[in-house]
């Protein structure tokens, strides 16, 4: 036997009973986030949205895209030029009407052609929960959707709409012509009027070929069931003050005001 005294090992220092259980608990909970948080990060977590409004113009929507996804002017248009869209066979491949007007993530794998893709589908599921399967309603709802200074006025407008087509009168609907000439303007010149452009709705009959805008869900409601009415004419006076009518003349009078509180206002 050595006379050499052994070392007595001590133990260190133990955590209080108290700390060791809450240690335990922060292990598991950075589990549990690891387990929630890293599927996520892999397929690819949404960084930043897009927010299409009302009424805008695919246009508009093609240039907004490009720079969310940080990509050269005009990289959505080629894409929605080139990428097979859900569309009803009348839209001929123009997503014009069906880019619906929402708030869409946009992560790092998120491509000019998904982005319009998830646009036109949630447009799909919209029009179908409120029953909506024209292309005609969508496009009516286009041209409610910029003329209608109100939401309150969004079924008159259609109405006029419907009551001028079946009587077989011109549109004659100012943002139709904006719509042609690529600008949005409350005044319309008689030089104007005379644009030969198919969406020049005071020279050519009938509705313009396509949209003239994403309309949301207001307005494609309005559209789909516009409440009864024998309005031929409306013109907003100012702002809040849409004044619909069937009488021609009434109708003059009402311009006359406009005009009147237009210069007023220059």
């Amino acid at each position: 036997m050595s006379d050499v005294p052994h070392t007595v090992r001590r133990p260190g220092p133990r955590l209080p009973r108290t700390g060791r259980l809450l240690l335990v608990a922060l292990l598991c909970v950075l589990a549990v986030l690891a387990v929630l948080l890293l599927p996520r990060l892999l397929r690819g977590q949404p960084e930043r949205t897009l927010t299409v409004p009302e009424g805008q113009r695919a246009t508009q929507i093609y240039a907004a895209a490009d720079k969310a996804l940080h990509l050269p002017a005009g990289s959505t248009a080629k894409a929605a030029k080139r990428t097979h869209l859900p569309l009803p066979a009348e839209a001929k491949g123009n997503p014009e009407g069906y880019l619906f007007p929402a708030t869409y993530p946009i992560s790092s794998d998120t491509t000019p052609a998904s982005l319009l893709t998830y646009m036109v589908k949630t447009a799909k599921e919209r029009l179908a929960a409120d029953g909506i399967s024209s292309y005609r309603t969508v496009l009516i709802a286009s041209i409610v959707q910029a003329e209608a200074d109100r939401p309150a006025d969004m079924g008159k407008v259609a109405r006029v709409i419907d009551n001028r087509l079946a009587h077989h009168m011109p549109l004659q609907m100012d943002s139709t012509i904006n719509y042609a000439l690529g600008r949005s303007t409350l005044h319309t010149s008689h030089a104007d009027t005379r644009t030969k452009s198919p969406y020049n709705t005071y020279r050519y009959p009938g509705l313009p070929p396509t949209p003239i805008d994403n309309p949301g869900a207001d307005a494609l409601k309005a559209a789909g069931a516009p409440p009864a009415g024998d309005w031929l004419y409306f013109v907003t006076v100012k702002p809040g003050d849409t004044r619909f009518t069937a009488d021609y003349q009434k109708h003059l009078r009402n311009v006359r005001e406009f005009n009147e509180a237009a210069a007023g206002r220059r």
